[in-house]
């Protein structure tokens, strides 16, 4: 007899995931009986942490990643970054724990009501299967559903007395390929492309995710398009220092308008139409400015639908691009000037300031590691001090919530060889702390940059923008990161005068291991 236990393991190697993060409780456990020498768990200290890990993971492998939670409970403290995952677009299943089904006629202690309902609307497929028997072929639909594009996390719930029941059978079945648009469509838009006068492109996630980085480089070269990062992006979609790049669009339709006016067609690569955080004094309905025609190539359908002007087409952004590169040739155009170069810092005697900070990480950092951010208040000068060149080099909460930016480096530094940088606010970094101790156990090679300075500064800068001028719970005094990492086996540094800023970088670079370097900004 074939367990459902046995089924679901060899419908995970099928697909290559033998990593299992989670925070295991007592309806899990008998999915981990005689736990497999091929498979590792990852165990983090808290289920929104375990998310998170396995969010970074998938995004550093490029294969779903899967977390197990604990019922009802589990999944509450996780949905934040289940929120966030479906928000990053990233392949996430999670295996949620349910009470037998034996005791279910009534309501048990730790068992979930309406378990396929608690994730949604950020899971893409939700199920708790009516027979144990279906256990293994739902968990194999929910791995094909959470990597299909646009992709994102999806949700099974499990009684815990099934996984010993007897199994049905699940046969080898792949789901491959990506979405291609329309054709005409597409050659429509590459004849009005050279036909433009002054085209921009505005580059979202989906570029990196798609793996079209390089070919929208081509494509912006050949057009001579200036070339802006969409609001909120969570990802690098073009070098940052390239000749084109226009800068990183604000979040807000006045900002978007102004940046947007000289340009008579817009193309909007992978990224939503427009993500807003601030109102803002606009002429008309939208951020696009009168007279400008925008195109928007996205693989998420839900987000073309909501674009509220011009012409969306559903496509996968490489297939997109690879059509428009097909396109006729456009008019010799000049190049845009280049942005003016940012002027760099100088040490000074009263302390270290975010840019000193983030100027001296770029000259010290290994080319080839990669950023995992979530210092929100930092965001600016990170923009102008720690640019960014190259494919899946840097990443970010897509949400807005806090909480992801430190477990998901975690997660990202077991699934690549690669140096990964977590540079994180101080109050970020308090939502997921605990992912320290799972750090330390797996011996990932992370440097964790705490930009320290005591306070949700993001929200002081919001308070102004609301005219408050004594904004209430945004102090945090007292914090010791270097006795928080000590706790839980990763050493540390504190850092407080510009001289200690390189050398202790230096160091924390070269760690075999996580290394916390907790620096005072002013």
């Amino acid at each position: 007899m074939t367990t459902v236990r046995e089924a679901s393991l060899a419908v995970l190697r099928e697909h290559g995931i033998t990593t299992i993060f989670g925070n295991p409780g007592s309806t899990e456990l008998p999915m981990f009986r005689d736990f497999p020498d091929d498979f590792r768990y990852a165990l983090a200290l808290q289920e929104s942490v375990a998310v998170a890990m396995a969010d970074g993971f998938a995004q550093a492998t490029g294969r779903p990643g899967l977390v197990n939670l604990h019922s009802a409970a589990g999944v509450g403290h996780g949905l934040g970054n289940v929120f966030t995952a479906f928000r990053n677009r990233t392949p996430l299943v999670v295996v949620a724990g349910q009470q037998a089904r034996s005791l279910l006629v009534g309501e048990p202690f730790l068992f979930a009501e309406r378990p396929a309902e608690f994730g949604e609307p950020y899971v893409k497929f939700s199920r708790e299967p009516a027979r144990a028997a279906d256990v293994p072929a739902t968990l194999a639909r929910a791995i094909h559903v959470a990597s299909t594009p646009p992709c994102g996390p999806v949700l099974v719930s499990v009684p815990v007395d099934d996984w010993d029941r007897p199994a049905g059978d699940v046969s080898a079945h792949r789901v491959v390929g990506s979405v291609a648009g329309d054709p005409d469509a597409l050659a429509h838009v590459a004849d009005r492309l050279a036909a433009a006068s002054a085209p921009a492109f505005v580059v979202g996630g989906e570029v990196d995710r798609d793996g079209a980085f390089d070919d929208v480089v081509a494509l912006a070269e050949r057009h001579a398009a200036r070339v802006y990062v969409a609001p909120m992006s969570p990802r690098c979609g073009f070098p940052e220092r390239h000749r084109l790049f226009g800068g990183f669009l604000p979040a807000a339709h006045d900002g978007i308008r102004g940046a947007l006016r000289e340009h008579d067609l817009v193309l909007v690569l992978g990224a939503p139409v427009f993500p807003f955080h601030t109102e803002g004094a606009v002429e008309g309905d939208t951020a696009v400015p009168e007279g400008t025609t925008l195109v928007q190539l996205t693989d998420d359908p839900a987000h073309a639908a909501w674009t509220p002007v011009g012409t969306s087409i559903v496509t996968g952004v490489r297939h997109g691009v690879h059509a428009l590169l097909a396109g006729p040739p456009p008019p010799q155009r000049p190049f845009p000037a280049p942005r003016p170069a940012v002027a760099r810092v100088e040490a000074e005697d009263e302390g270290i300031t975010e840019e000193l900070l983030l100027q001296t990480l770029a000259d010290l950092r290994p080319v080839d590691s990669v950023v995992v951010e979530e210092a929100p208040a930092t965001r600016g000068p990170m923009h102008d001090h720690l640019p960014f060149d190259r494919p899946a080099s840097f990443f970010t909460c897509a949400s807005g919530g806090l909480g992801h930016g430190l477990p998901a480096a975690v997660g990202m530094a077991m699934g690549r060889p690669q140096r990964v940088v977590a540079l994180v606010g101080d109050g970020s970094a308090m939502y997921g702390i605990q992912a320290l101790w799972s750090a330390a156990q797996q011996s990932v090679p992370l440097t964790v940059v705490v930009v320290h300075n005591a306070r949700y500064r993001a929200l002081d800068q919001f308070a102004e923008h609301f005219g408050i001028s004594k904004p209430v719970g945004t102090a945090l005094p007292g914090l010791d990161f270097v006795a928080l990492a000590a706790g839980q086996g990763v050493p540390g540094v504190r850092v407080e005068r510009p001289d200690e800023l390189a050398p202790a970088l230096t160091e924390a670079l070269r760690s075999t291991g996580p290394v916390v370097v907790d620096v005072i900004v002013r």
